[in-house]
């Protein structure tokens, strides 16, 4: 009997936001106050403004919902299954 590989994939989409404040914390927290259903903060790299104690970012976040599993004989058949915008995460055999 042949194995069934099974492959966890989820979509690849990011979006992003600017914010500025006066401290990083502040900065996080409107983040992921503000982030879109389905998607997590993944990035908040800061900038200072010069001459000011302005923050300011542009977050990043990445959808993690809609994540399912897809079956395939072998991984070339699995690796064709994965549709455009879409990352593999991981395969293991059934």
């Amino acid at each position: 009997m042949t194995d069934v590989l099974i492959g966890t994939i989820r979509p690849r989409e990011t979006t992003t936001l600017d914010v500025e404040g006066h401290a990083l914390a502040e900065l996080q927290e409107t983040l992921e106050a503000r982030a879109p259903a389905g998607f997590d903060l993944v990035d908040v790299p800061m900038k200072m403004t010069g001459g000011t104690t302005l923050l300011t970012s542009t977050g990043t976040f990445s959808r993690r919902d809609n994540v399912h599993d897809v079956e395939a004989p072998d991984m070339a058949a699995r690796r064709a299954q994965v549709p455009d915008g879409w990352i593999l995460l991981h395969v293991r055999s059934a």
